[in-house]
């Protein structure tokens, strides 16, 4: 039977979700993206070769391998086009094996402004947007006025969809300087893209339905963190799609007999970028020390990531939205100095002790975490690539994680490089 997976992330973006998708391209034969768009930043280290793609699934580092883009992504043709490019420079083929699907929704110049001039208006409120659109390109696809791949070779209609945005985001666009109101322009531009789109789209849903009736392995690739789900994250501090397992499901148009696992990504502390709760957030000599090692800065907008303790309540969350089966640890050599780690194992919330997230999101900037101490391994595990190999206390940790969140390690990532990897 094939072993189809799905690959989401566990925390709030940024476990490395790029690295584990490489790595487990290699035994597959598609690999599908199902949403987000170019606010994610997956990162893939190769032969001395830092890759950093943004829309385009990381399987396409592999040779051979078929990449598709659902319709749950909304696209950014200029950043795509600027992804070409790097893959052309960086001699990698992808004509013949990326595909598009028509009913993905375009992130376009005139969102980009929305979505700085909304973030801005916030003042002190601001919920850490990347401004890349993303937002209000998701508020049109559900508004149900947003461009789509389609629309760009039919270009009458084309036309009548940018007039009509030209009315609804008149106080955007109207008297503006910024040229990316001007709509003529960005007409002009899907012209062109139309024309580089044109051989790579495909009905996606079609050709992973005759991919499983053949056989084939595939891997769904998830963007950002469960953490920040639209529906199940920290709302209003979160993406605008859904980055659970269910998001693969409408964001491919597969049923959920196609997935065989879910992978979830998990780094060996946490992480966060932008605004929202962190309850095990470290802002200490600590906390900086974790950033330093870890390179703790985004892919895509290169801002320093908030660090923190493993917190297995938010863990234990995304393991039971997502349906985890197996999990896939990062940056474990980032704690090699640490003579004691901790790991938040309860909240305090009014009174009471929880171990798992307040229903009300909201609530989670007020909770206290309650630490178990865990002693650390004190010793390098950059580039052991068998857990037998591990130190005793690095192990103890690992184990301890899995068996809290009651699943099986798939991966634990000991350094950037795709080789420095243990397969379990």
């Amino acid at each position: 039977m094939s072993n189809n997976r799905v690959v989401v992330g566990c925390q709030w973006g940024d476990e490395g979700k790029g690295k584990i998708v490489d790595l487990l391209a290699a035994q597959s034969d598609v690999i599908a993206r199902f949403q987000g768009g170019a606010n994610a930043g997956h990162t893939i280290h190769v032969d001395g070769r830092k890759y950093v793609l943004h829309l385009i699934p990381s399987g396409i580092i592999q040779p051979g391998k078929t990449c598709v883009i659902g319709n749950g992504v909304v696209l950014d043709p200029i950043d795509f086009r600027t992804e070409l490019d790097f893959l052309t420079e960086e001699g990698i083929e992808y004509k013949g094996r990326l595909f598009v699907s028509p009913a993905t929704n375009l992130v376009l110049p005139y969102h980009k402004l929305i979505d700085a001039v909304e973030e801005e208006s916030r003042g002190t409120g601001s919920i850490g947007t990347t401004k890349r659109g993303i937002g209000p390109a998701y508020v049109d696809k559900v508004a149900r006025h947003g461009i789509r791949v389609a629309d760009l070779f039919e270009p009458e209609r084309l036309r009548r969809r940018l007039d009509y945005q030209r009315t609804i985001k008149s106080r955007y666009l109207e008297g503006s300087t910024d040229e990316r109101a001007d709509l003529d322009r960005t007409y002009n531009m899907l012209l062109e893209m139309a024309e580089i789109l044109r051989p790579m789209v495909v009905d996606v849903s079609l050709l992973l339905h005759k991919s499983y009736r053949e056989g084939k392995v595939m891997l769904y690739e998830g963007a950002q963190g469960c953490m920040l789900d639209v529906d199940l994250g920290t709302y209003p501090f979160a993406t605008s799609s859904n980055t659970t397992t269910g998001g693969a499901l409408t964001g491919l148009g597969i049923g959920p007999k196609m997935i065989d696992e879910v992978v979830g990504v998990v780094k060996a502390y946490t992480t966060r970028v932008g605004s929202g709760p962190f309850p095990t957030e470290l802002i200490d000599d600590c906390g900086e020390e974790i950033r330093r090692l870890g390179d703790e800065y985004g892919a895509t907008t290169g801002r320093p990531r908030r660090c923190g303790w493993l917190d297995l309540v938010a863990l234990r969350h995304a393991v039971r939205i997502n349906g985890v089966d197996s999990i896939a640890i990062t940056k474990l050599d980032v704690l090699d100095n640490q003579a004691e780690l901790k790991v938040c194992t309860h909240y305090e919330l009014e009174g009471q002790t929880i171990d798992q997230v307040p229903l009300d999101m909201a609530k989670l900037q007020y909770v206290k975490p309650v630490y178990k101490a865990i002693p650390g391994w004190q010793a390098d595990t950059t580039g052991i690539t068998s857990f037998d190999d591990l130190p005793e206390k690095a192990k103890a940790y690992l184990n301890y994680i899995a068996d809290d969140l009651g699943v099986v390690i798939r991966v634990v990532s000991t350094g950037a490089k795709r080789e420095e990897t243990i397969m379990v």
